[in-house]
């Protein structure tokens, strides 16, 4: 082996299986991803000999943030019934604190004694260095049935367990179709079978854009290159095959907008329900229109935000006017699930609602401070992003798994409807639960909430 191979080899070695100090991360990437120094053959072996440790190293993490037991709700299941809805706080607490003594806490106390639950903090992706899309196993037993298209990576697997995830595959609501209801006859849409479950209630417009969004092009880590991290030569993967049934099966990959590669920040794939309503898009939110949003995803956010890398490896460069129009229809016409007990203002019917759920509703509009984001007449957003300055709680710099944890800066309010069928939460997935979300934003707000008003503002969130 030649002395440049030797050194490479080295090299790569010691990036993976270092533990960095929090005074020296990952040295710094620029915006165009290297070409391997290795033969594929030999990338592959590495990844492969080191996927048991990686994942073992981020399963410990897990387990020392959360509670990952399966705790299902009494009776309370997800909109397609397929899923029980999980119960109970999951972050784990410092030693000798509790929720109230930490919520009684200023910002400046709680950082000075380290006593942020490390789940409140970002959540590393499962391979910081090597980054990337990665699918919960059901998604791709699934689609590789269907479709016979492989999407199991050589390097790491998904590292949550199922019952903390969304239900698979999710209904399907049309805003053209309403009185259908869940028109996906509980089948996951793919290029195989969306002609015989669509066909009748689409356009030939929308069926030409759904089509589009189930056909799979080249990706960063799913390609036909020397770089990607799937054994055979790769077709891609499409843009449903995050979002599942335009809405979201949780697999995550990691933000195209930072640099350095240590400070990416791990993304979960949102719901594409009500989109209709949505005025901004992509993990920065730089994107005003869902033509945007799409455009941009077919360029560059499957390549990490890197336009040279999309080029060589297949780049799809939908029309705008055409196609790209076409994926558009489609996606603005997805419907959020029903909410009965909502009134079309987005409020709670009294005689419909639980005494619970009604003190959940006060909650969350005055004391919570819920609202004053996540506005009920608008869909339970405001189109704008917030900073909550949670680095007012920890001293950045930490290295976790090769993430560098940095401040979060301005995140998007996301829409609440259907919120109990998207768990993780937050747009890293760091927070397992409703409950989870609740005690979070008590803590950064402040809003020194009781248990009983904890209770309710669940309540209140499971009938949106």
């Amino acid at each position: 082996m030649s002395r440049v191979v030797t050194a490479a080899l080295s090299s790569a070695l010691a990036l993976a299986t270092a533990t960095p100090l929090a005074s020296d991360p990952l040295p710094p990437t620029t915006n165009f991803r290297q070409l391997p120094t290795m033969p594929f053959s030999r990338v592959m072996e590495l990844d492969a000999a080191q996927k048991p440790a990686v994942m073992q190293r981020q399963l410990d993490m897990l387990e020392a943030r959360y509670d990952l037991a399966d705790r299902p709700m009494d009776g309370v299941m997800m909109t397609g019934g397929l899923r029980a809805v999980q119960d109970g706080v999951r972050v784990r607490l410092p030693e000798g604190q509790t929720w109230d003594s930490l919520a009684a806490m200023t910002p400046a106390e709680i950082r000075d004694a380290d006593l942020l639950p490390d789940g409140f903090k970002p959540l590393p992706h499962v391979k910081q260095a090597n980054s990337g899309q990665v699918f919960p196993q059901f998604v791709i037993d699934e689609i590789d049935r269907q479709e016979g298209r492989d999407l199991t990576r050589f390097d790491v697997d998904f590292d949550l367990p199922a019952h903390l995830l969304p239900e698979f595959p999710p209904p399907i609501f049309l805003t053209t179709q309403p009185h259908l209801g869940d028109v996906s006859r509980g089948q996951l849409l793919t290029l195989a079978n969306h002609y015989e479950i669509m066909n009748g209630l689409l356009t030939p417009v929308q069926m030409e854009g759904l089509r589009i969004l189930l056909t799979p092009f080249p990706q960063e880590e799913f390609n036909q290159t020397e770089d990607r991290k799937t054994a055979e030569q790769h077709r891609g993967i499409a843009c449903l095959d995050c979002h599942s049934n335009f809405s979201t099966n949780a697999g995550f990959h990691h933000t195209p907008d930072v640099r350095p590669q240590a400070a990416r920040f791990r993304l979960d794939s949102p719901a594409l329900r009500g989109m209709f309503n949505q005025q901004i898009h992509g993990s920065k939110r730089s994107l005003r229109s869902i033509e945007d949003f799409t455009e941009f995803e077919q360029h560059t956010a499957y390549f990490n935000g890197d336009h040279v890398s999309a080029a060589r490896k297949g780049e799809h460069v939908p029309d705008r006017s055409h196609k790209v129009a076409f994926m558009a229809q489609m996606q603005n016409i997805i419907d959020f699930p029903p909410a009965p007990k909502l009134d079309p203002l987005g409020r709670l019917d009294a005689d419909l609602a639980t005494e619970q759920e009604l003190l959940g509703e006060q909650v969350f509009n005055g004391k919570g401070q819920c609202a004053v984001c996540h506005i009920p007449q608008t869909a339970f957003m405001d189109q704008q992003m917030h900073d909550l300055k949670l680095e007012r709680f920890y001293a950045p710099g930490e290295v976790v798994n090769d993430f560098v944890l940095l401040p979060d800066g301005p995140v998007k309010t996301f829409t609440l409807r259907g919120i109990k069928d998207t768990p993780p939460y937050l747009h890293d997935g760091r927070l397992m639960t409703l409950a989870d979300t609740v005690e979070f934003f008590n803590l950064v707000l402040h809003t020194q909430l009781t248990q009983d008003e904890k209770d309710a503002l669940v309540a209140y969130m499971l009938t949106l």
